[in-house]
């Protein structure tokens, strides 16, 4: 599609909290919100020309590598909340995107997300084959407090769970979606640390992709403020994820 006429470099969409993306609490579900920061994402590169439908005619496509959220607080169902991106730094083969929600006109999240081109047939990163110098980069207007941190996972860590990919699992690229691998490790913690909030951020690395049928294990750290979990497939890690508590 060609560049909307309504373009900008900074685009705020606004979406509605349904009770199907809430906890029992009844405030949205961490999955659910990284959904709606990453479909904010896709409206953006949408309306500026670089969405999924325009970079599939070069077999591409944008995955996400690392993730970092810092959360004040969460809605909840019934509330309208505003989504603000804009992009930090573009070149090539990656681009770093930030993210912010409001609600009520208070910001009461931020995100940090860095992206990479991947060839959907090659299944590697290349240099993104579309124009995007139309995007004005904004590389000091940070969404998050602190910046992607490197995930310690050279640590005792103990296996809890063994799991088989499924077609539920995978996405348009073919390969398990990002917020699978949160799901999938949010389900062995604590429920009362979800229920009351206690999530103050958490960062999440994407190292190799996962595809239908691999045979993964989950592993898990936990101490007093911050649990670790990793993700392996024949002893080499596919995702990392940090949840640090209050």
């Amino acid at each position: 599609m060609p560049i909307a006429s309504n373009f900008t470099s900074i685009l705020s969409k606004d979406w509605d909290i349904n009770f199907t993306q809430c906890s029992p609490n009844g405030y949205l579900k961490y999955t659910d919100l990284c959904n709606m920061l990453q479909l904010t994402a896709a409206a953006h590169s949408e309306i500026g020309g670089i969405s999924f439908q325009d970079m599939q005619v070069s077999n591409q496509a944008w995955v996400l590598s690392r993730m970092r959220v810092e959360i004040d607080r969460l809605p909840k169902s019934g509330d309208t909340v505003t989504v603000k991106t804009w992009i930090n730094s573009l070149e090539n083969s990656r681009s770093v995107r930030a993210l912010e929600m409001y609600l009520n006109g208070t910001k009461i999240i931020g995100s940090e997300t860095f992206w990479a081109v991947f060839n959907t047939k090659k299944r590697r990163p290349e240099a993104l084959a579309l124009p995007f110098l139309h995007f004005e980069l904004y590389p000091d207007n940070k969404a998050t407090v602190t910046g992607f941190s490197k995930i310690n996972l050279n640590y005792q860590r103990e296996t809890i769970f063994e799991k088989t990919v499924f077609l539920s699992d995978l996405d348009i690229v073919n390969h398990v979606n990002n917020v699978k691998y949160l799901e999938w490790c949010l389900d062995f913690v604590a429920p009362n640390l979800i229920l009351k909030q206690k999530l103050k951020s958490f960062e999440m690395n994407f190292l190799k992709e996962l595809s239908l049928m691999d045979q993964v294990l989950i592993h898990e750290n936990i101490s007093e403020t911050e649990t670790i979990f990793s993700i392996t497939k024949d002893d080499k890690t596919s995702f990392a994820l940090q949840l640090n508590w209050e």
